[in-house]
């Protein structure tokens, strides 16, 4: 499924761990910031997810949530954010539902025929629950333009 901006985001359940879970619809009435990326402990995206970790004061000036996904099971990630201060939701698609559904699977990373992670890529949900922003990487090591992103959360208000 693509996704268009101006038409309403697929919503999604997701594990942040065992025990907790996060629907995108739960995050109504704030502005969210999907940062899809192909992995854990990888170079480009500790860098990406170290860069809006350091900007997310900006963000929730603008009444903006960060979420990460990735495929890495939740423990892994839970891993990750210790090691790297962060200090927003990340949350595990490990079934690939949401990959799927945003179209930002990423077959075969690496050479592994059969894996499927997530490409790099920033979707921007508005408070209502529509797609306004909508980026995915050309190549899993392309960073996202980091002012562009914030500019189109700023110009929602």
């Amino acid at each position: 499924m693509a996704i268009t901006v101006g038409q309403p985001a697929p919503d999604f359940t997701l594990h942040e761990n065992p025990a907790t879970r996060h629907s995108l619809s739960d995050y109504r009435g704030k502005n969210v910031v999907l940062a899809f990326f192909p992995g854990a402990f990888t170079g480009v995206c500790t860098t990406e997810m170290c860069t809006l970790r350091d900007s997310i004061g900006e963000f929730e000036n603008m009444n903006a949530e960060v979420i990460g996904i990735t495929v890495d099971p939740p423990f892994a990630q839970a891993a990750w954010k210790a090691a790297n201060n962060v200090n927003y939701t990340f949350l595990s698609d490990y079934n690939r539902e949401v990959v799927n559904s945003y179209d930002v699977a990423l077959p075969g990373l690496a050479g592994m025929e059969g894996y499927v992670a997530a490409k790099r890529a920033v979707t921007i949900v508005d408070a209502e629950g529509v797609v306004r922003y909508h980026w995915v990487a050309d190549a899993p090591v392309n960073e996202p333009d980091y002012a562009e992103v914030k500019a189109a959360v700023a110009a929602l208000g």
